[in-house]
């Protein structure tokens, strides 16, 4: 959307996926599915905002998992628009955590976990990535997708991961503090970056907007 010569405006609808197949464990990269719920948590977030908009996004963008890359599937194909997905947004790798209960990190290997909580901008879990490289790639993708969509209306699936890290980064907090942003299954989070010749600004217009629940 361009607002006049020399002034336009992209907006980016960051969707965490939903409710996942596995309970409560360190999913990070681990491949699974959404639950039939969490399909639903958002499906009903979407339409709870841009329902009354025939053709809301220009196009969509996500993260190769399957918990974000199969709803972004099927919803493109019902909108009719372009499909892309993107390594730059999967979300954090948890090392030697992938697939385990969280409660079982917390009890075999409480030291690292301590460590990790007390630093997760530079402190890795074992085997894993910190938050300061999963910031490098995001960053890095975030800056391709406005420079390949400016002016464009972009809905971006990816995890509570990775959309913590960006809002940090747009809110000019500093990283560790990433903890204290609430990221709630299929919650939605829209960025306005506004561009003059100059340089370019982002305006969160809101932040944390979740679906109402839909019965279990």
């Amino acid at each position: 959307m361009s607002l006049r010569k020399g002034f336009t405006v992209t907006t980016i609808d960051l969707l965490r996926h939903g409710e996942c197949q596995g309970g409560e464990i360190y999913r990070g990269i681990t491949d699974v599915l959404l639950t039939e719920r969490g399909w639903q948590q958002m499906e009903s977030s979407l339409h709870s905002d841009v329902a009354h908009a025939e053709r809301p996004w220009n196009r969509i963008i996500s993260s190769p998992l399957q918990r974000c890359r199969l709803f972004s599937e099927a919803k493109a194909q019902e909108l009719g628009i372009p499909l892309h997905s993107h390594d730059g947004f999967r979300e954090m790798d948890f090392g030697e955590w992938e697939g385990r209960t969280i409660e079982e990190v917390h009890r075999v290997d409480a030291e690292a976990v301590t460590s990790f909580y007390k630093d997760p901008a530079t402190v890795a879990p074992p085997g894993g990535e910190s938050m300061q490289m999963v910031q490098g790639r995001l960053l890095s993708a975030w800056q391709q997708v406005l420079n390949e969509h400016r002016g464009e209306h972009l809905l971006l699936v990816q995890h509570g991961g990775t959309i913590r890290i960006l809002l940090a980064e747009l809110l000019q907090m500093p990283l560790a503090a990433v903890t204290r942003l609430e990221i709630h299954y299929a919650s939605l989070s829209r960025v306005q970056v506004y561009e003059t010749d100059e340089e370019p600004f982002p305006k969160l217009v809101f932040l944390n907007k979740t679906a109402r629940e839909t019965e279990p």
